[in-house]
């Protein structure tokens, strides 16, 4: 049987959260999906054992309290239905039909991966894929890390993997020394985020910290053993146990597009000031709408939470709080962008789609990614392209294809549901 909520919510981070929390307040029937098994998103994923950071444990807790809250674990989105219904496949309960009168989108952002030789091998990640592996509970005591690519998430890895027992070598980030620095000097507006990094890092005591400078290849026989860094002319080669790789971060906005939600020259979903997309009944908050950080993230989910719900309020304070946490993401924006060295291809023998055995060379000589694809097969893996598709958009300025459901592998079961369940027009 179809079941129907006045708000659905995809993502359980701190966007998703905060909307569904907000919409339940106002007395709406809200669902609340997640494809992880515990709710928190990539910032706040719980391990495990189950330890919560706090503001993860204040709105659980709240929630928790909430009967008119719906809670969907493990739970993925296979295909938009019309009229307002979406395909789901859920771990428990396997294809579902769900239809809604409002959606929030709160689905988060993607690590940006670009290739360099030897990257596929085993102990080779993205460095938010680190933070994952090793909060899921992956020992990483006594190996030796050489964490790199560009931007904050990489002073997140290096904290979660210390806290691990991991020895990071060094942090390699791409963008220029002054970049970095003046980045530093603005964190004195905001002391919080000051006294984070700090704890952070530590001062990044044992700890090389190379500005302008990237992975070149990694090498080892069965798993990675050595790194090589380009810094500048010159080249240093460490030996490690594991590489975590990632360039920032990119809005997921996958159902977003096959619902036909407008998109940004940034790539993220545009919204007004009540984080209304343009699609009538579709709200957008957190990192799909840009990348800005939990802080931003929550007060986007709250905003989108008392619009979907028809709630009336003044939200003048929670929109000063949005503008000054747009700023922040502005700055780190400014500070951490891809530079040339970063943008250029690697050698034409790197792979640049790891499900198809794609190279970048193979791929370079076509004129769009529609080409590219229909040609080589690259993007036509498991990943549907979420990889190489966004490597292909930095180094040749490829815009992504438009997803085709499903969008990502479902039961024959769950396809079926489908046809045999269709949602009702309210």
């Amino acid at each position: 049987m179809t079941q129907h909520f006045d708000v659905i919510v995809i993502g359980a981070g701190p966007a998703g959260l905060h909307a569904a929390l907000a919409s339940a307040r106002e007395g709406a029937s809200v669902a609340l999906l997640d494809d992880n098994p515990r709710a928190g998103g990539q910032i706040w994923r719980q391990g495990p054992r189950g330890l919560q950071q706090a503001p993860l444990r204040t709105v659980l807790a709240e929630l928790n309290l909430r009967g008119n809250v719906s809670r969907f674990p493990s739970t993925r989105v296979v295909a938009p239905l019309a009229p307002r219904g979406l395909l789901v496949e859920s771990a428990e309960q396997g294809g579902v039909c769900i239809t809604y009168t409002r959606l929030i989108l709160a689905t988060g952002a993607r690590e940006r991966l670009l290739p360099f030789a030897g990257w596929t091998l085993p102990g080779v990640t993205g460095a938010g894929a680190l933070q994952a592996l090793i909060k899921g509970g992956m020992p990483v005591r006594g190996e030796r890390v050489v964490i790199a690519g560009s931007g904050p998430l990489l002073i997140a890895a290096l904290a979660t993997a210390r806290a691990a027992g991991a020895r990071v070598l060094a942090v390699v980030e791409q963008a220029p020394a002054a970049h970095v620095a003046r980045f530093g000097a603005s964190l004195l507006r905001e002391p919080a985020k000051l006294r984070q990094a700090i704890s952070m890092t530590r001062g990044f005591a044992g700890v090389q910290y190379w500005t302008s400078s990237m992975v070149e290849a990694a090498r080892g026989e069965g798993r990675v053993q050595q790194v090589t860094i380009l810094r500048g002319e010159h080249r240093v080669t460490l030996d490690c146990e594991r590489v975590a790789c990632g360039f920032g971060l990119v809005p997921n906005v996958t159902l977003a597009q096959a619902l036909g939600c407008a998109i940004d020259e940034k790539g993220g979903i545009v919204v007004d000031g009540a984080q209304h997309t343009s699609v009538d009944g579709v709200f957008a908050a957190g990192e799909c709408t840009g990348v800005g950080g939990a802080e931003l993230a929550a007060v986007e989910g709250e905003l989108a939470g008392l619009a979907a719900s028809g709630a009336t309020r003044d939200c003048s304070a929670l929109h000063a709080q949005r503008a000054r946490w747009r700023r922040f993401a502005a700055s780190v924006e400014t500070a951490f962008a891809l530079q040339p060295a970063a943008r250029t291809p690697p050698a034409d023998d790197t792979l640049l789609c790891r499900c198809e055995d794609v190279s970048v060379g193979e791929v370079r000589v076509f004129n769009s990614w529609r080409d590219a694809k229909l040609h080589t097969r690259c993007g036509m893996g498991a990943c549907q392209g979420k990889v190489c598709g966004t490597a292909a958009n930095v180094y040749f300025g490829w815009p992504p294809a438009a997803p085709r459901p499903p969008f990502s592998p479902a039961q024959i079961g769950t396809l079926m549901a489908a046809g045999a369940q269709r949602p009702r027009a309210e």
